[in-house]
């Protein structure tokens, strides 16, 4: 009988090591390293492709390297494209990872139904063929080209991919996925970055583009060994909260485009739908002027939208006023809220405070500040903010208005939903009212900004 071979792989960055360590010399995280069996094989992608030939490829200088611009895959999910950096390059590897229930299953099953013209490969480890027939058919899409494999193997998986040869695959999700080229069980870190480096050679041989779906860990971060976000080409981010309808889309890694980009969508009983204005549906439709609300002109990646920032103040019915803040950084807002009686005199500390942003978003765009400081105080003095006002700058410690960057857009979106005049820094520069529809309300401080709104 053979003699079992293991070795200890960091969970971290996937560094291997003999023995046990306490600390990874390779990235420095204690306490990381798990036995794991290895086992290698002769097989491998390579061979069940025909593969490149293997010889070493001759150096050229950088100057007689030919750039030729990218073709991309043309998709009908219009906020995926734009994440993407526009439409999907062939032979890359993507990554989406999200918590469980979010909807990544449903998005990657719209993204292998929902073109017309290519041949689609959906294989999932997790679900059984039936379940993803019933899901194609409530989210009516079941007449297109797409091949459904329930398989855990990945040599099953490339033997279904060199007969049905598709023009893009979609996995899910990848720590189910095993190789019989190592002995460790499935999700394992060994198991993890092997099947990716098959998937990846595979991708890269053909030009056929692969999503990957994985899972997330407690913390947020994505499971596995932190070379897997290394080997692919994009990252991208699914999340929400499941109490609420939207979706937000982020990359937070794109070889082939901006990281800057984000996708919005509206989770509905019929699937996921992309969100072309979501500053139309962030604002609440209401015929009456309420008291704590403002607006904030917002933006997230490369695409501003306005968001409805709502906050309450009330009397302390116990001895310690309470403090909660839902989307919102609380740390900032206890700051701000001390700017407040520090700097203009308002009496809060003995009142609790309770803020929201409106549609379950989360924003950690330092220019809702004036618009948070303005809820706050249109709900402590009860009148409200006129509906047809909203907010684009940041608040500092001593009670200045700080400009924020990319002003001209947030002020595009703020005129073209209607609103008549936006607050921001004074110290803004460039600024002209004539260029814009919506009048410029320019300020340096708080105290300027409560007699605009609340003195007359």
């Amino acid at each position: 009988m053979a003699k079992v071979k293991t070795i200890f792989f960091c969970k971290n960055c996937g560094a291997d090591s003999p023995k046990w360590v306490g600390k990874c010399p390779s990235c420095g995280e204690w306490n990381t390293f798990s036995e794991e069996v290895v086992s290698k094989s002769s097989s491998s992608a390579s061979k069940v492709f025909g593969g490149r030939d293997t010889k070493p490829a001759s150096s050229q200088h950088i100057r007689e390297i030919v750039v030729s611009e990218e073709r991309r895959i043309q998709l009908a999910d219009q906020e995926l494209s734009r994440v993407l950096g526009g439409g999907l390059v062939p032979g890359s590897l993507t990554l989406l990872g999200g918590e469980p229930g979010i909807g990544k299953s449903t998005l990657m099953l719209q993204l292998a139904l929902g073109n017309k013209g290519l041949k689609t490969l959906y294989v999932s480890g997790e679900e059984s063929q039936q379940q993803i027939k019933m899901r194609a058919d409530r989210l009516g899409l079941s007449d297109t080209d797409c091949f459904v494999l329930t398989e855990t193997s990945m040599q099953n998986i490339l033997k279904n991919l060199k007969e049905i040869q598709p023009d893009f695959v979609v996995v899910d999700s990848v720590q189910t996925l095993h190789t019989v080229q190592v002995e460790s069980s499935p999700g394992s870190i060994v198991q993890i970055r092997e099947c990716t480096g098959e998937l990846l050679r595979f991708a890269k041989q053909t030009g056929v583009p692969v999503f990957l779906i994985g899972h997330i860990t407690k913390d947020g971060a994505l499971a596995g060994p932190k070379v897997l976000e290394h080997m692919v080409d994009a990252v991208l981010q699914f999340e929400g909260d499941r109490n609420h309808v939207f979706r937000l889309l982020r990359s937070l890694k794109n070889r082939f485009g901006s990281t800057n980009e984000l996708g919005i969508y509206a989770m509905q009983g019929s699937g996921l739908q992309g969100v072309d204005n979501p500053s139309e549906i962030l604002i609440s439709n209401k015929d009456d002027s309420l008291s704590g609300i403002a607006i904030a002109a917002s933006i997230d990646g490369a695409r501003p939208m306005l968001i409805e920032v709502q906050a309450l103040v009330s009397t302390s019915a116990y001895g310690m006023p309470q403090r909660t803040a839902t989307g919102f950084d609380l740390r900032r807002m206890n700051m701000l809220l001390a700017v407040l009686e520090k700097r203009c005199g308002f009496k809060l500390g003995a009142k609790d405070v309770f803020l929201n942003l409106a549609g379950g978003l989360r924003v950690d765009d330092p220019a809702i500040d004036l618009a948070l400081v303005c809820a706050v105080l249109s709900s402590n003095v009860d009148i409200p903010v006129d509906t047809k006002t909203c907010f684009a700058a940041e608040v500092g410690l001593s009670g200045e208005i700080r400009p924020v960057s990319r002003i001209d857009q947030r002020i595009g979106e703020a005129d073209k939903l209607g609103y008549e005049r936006i607050f921001v820094s004074q110290y803004n520069k460039g600024l002209n009212n004539a260029q814009y529809g919506i009048k410029l309300v320019q300020v340096k401080r708080i105290d300027e900004v409560f007699r605009a709104l609340f003195a007359g």
